[in-house]
């Protein structure tokens, strides 16, 4: 149950669950007397109440529950009302009894009135009291979920955003990752950079369509997977048919599905290998107009898409020049729209990237700050990003 914002002059909305009319007589006038206004409801069983109460919980601030109705005896009432996660419940009865009282706070109930020794003030402050505790309590329970959730949300975070496994002292990679500003958890974006053995470097960029917990671990198992598949040196034809069918047996709807790029660099890093899996395709940055868009004419489906023969990522080798740089992303930095009105897309990207990578200073002094005005020129041209965006830029000394 969400914390309620309350308004200290409006009316506090009690239902007293009562079956003798003149029980619910006396509570109206106890109400009369006190400095209290309430808009009071009635239901006269625990059938009635739960069937106001069904579906709309936040609909009344307060509940004063006779413990002997028609329908429920003891603290049968009690634990059904309590079940809802809904208002305060007071119970209010006949019975002179301190050890039943002490039962009924015991249960959840916030407080133990006897009809005959309570008046109209006493009623009015056990109410106010009780309604205080349990938005008091509902806002403690939210402050308490959200550390939750920022925990769960740090652990998923380390597990996407990994720490590069590298020891070429000639290359630098630097990544950036910002989550979407409509959500409180984190997406299915990942990312990983890995050297293996025998020099090559490896890099990989995915996004797991949609947005929550499901999608995040999810992300985290693919890039784990990738990792671990890469750095046993299975044949790299295998990795994303391999990826693709963990995919579908961990996913929890059938309709879910990942994009990727993938690339290999080789050991003299001259040369590099690309694999798409409906994925825009990397950016070979360079100076002005010297960058450009990777070709992306063999692109493959996405992951957990497509059967039999369709289920291709055909290698693509491309030459790479002295000291190039390469940048990985995903869909999330080119969702945004341009002043026209047009998302901005690869071709919107690499102008960007064309403009960025001419101003001064040479964008080689500082590839960080480069990136960064990269992520911040994106941002700017969307008022509300929603989707994740994640980048990372290899950098070779070479």
């Amino acid at each position: 149950m969400d914390p309620v914002e309350t308004d200290s002059s409006a009316p506090l909305r009690v239902l007293l669950v009562e079956d003798d009319d003149a029980d619910a007589v006396l509570v109206t006038e106890h109400f009369a007397d006190a400095d209290l206004t309430v808009d009071l409801a009635r239901a006269t069983s625990l059938a009635e109440a739960e069937a106001l109460l069904d579906g709309d919980v936040d609909a009344l601030d307060c509940v004063l529950l006779d413990l002997a109705l028609p329908d429920a005896e003891g603290f049968d009432g009690l634990r059904r009302l309590l079940h809802l996660d809904g208002p305060a419940v007071l119970v209010l009865t006949g019975r002179r009894d301190e050890s039943l009282g002490a039962d009924a706070v015991g249960v959840g109930a916030q407080d133990y009135l006897v009809k005959d020794a309570v008046d109209g003030p006493a009623l009015a402050r056990a109410v106010r009291y009780a309604v205080e505790r349990r938005r008091s309590d509902s806002v403690r329970r939210a402050l308490r979920d959200a550390k939750l959730r920022a925990d769960e949300n740090a652990r998923l975070e380390r597990g996407l955003l990994p720490t590069p496994l590298l020891d070429d002292p000639s290359m630098q990679i630097l990544a950036r990752y910002e989550p979407g500003s409509e959500q409180t958890l984190l997406g299915g974006d990942f990312y990983d950079v890995v050297e293996s053995s025998d020099g090559r470097l490896h890099a990989v960029v995915g996004d797991v369509c949609g947005h929550g917990p499901d999608e995040a671990a999810l992300g985290v198992s693919l890039r784990i997977a990738w990792r671990t598949l890469v750095l046993s040196g299975i044949d790299p034809e295998r990795v994303l048919p391999t990826m693709h069918a963990l995919l579908v047996s961990e996913r929890n709807h059938p309709t879910l599905f990942t994009t990727l790029a993938a690339v290999t660099v080789d050991a003299t890093r001259s040369r590099l290998t690309l694999r798409l899996a409906g994925h825009p395709p990397p950016a070979l940055v360079g100076e002005g107009d010297d960058t450009r868009l990777l070709p992306n004419d063999r692109l493959g489906l996405p992951l957990g898409i497509g059967a039999g023969n369709d289920r291709s990522w055909p290698p693509l080798e491309i030459e790479l020049p002295p000291k190039w740089a390469l940048m990985l992303y995903t869909d999330g930095l080119i969702e945004g729209r341009q002043e026209s009105g047009d998302v901005l897309w690869t071709d919107g990207l690499h102008e960007l990237l064309c403009e960025v990578t001419a101003s001064p200073p040479p964008w080689r002094d500082d590839p960080g700050a480069m990136l960064d005005t990269v992520m911040e020129r994106v941002r700017s041209l969307s008022t509300a990003q929603t989707d994740d965006v994640a980048a990372v830029l290899l950098v070779s000394d070479r």
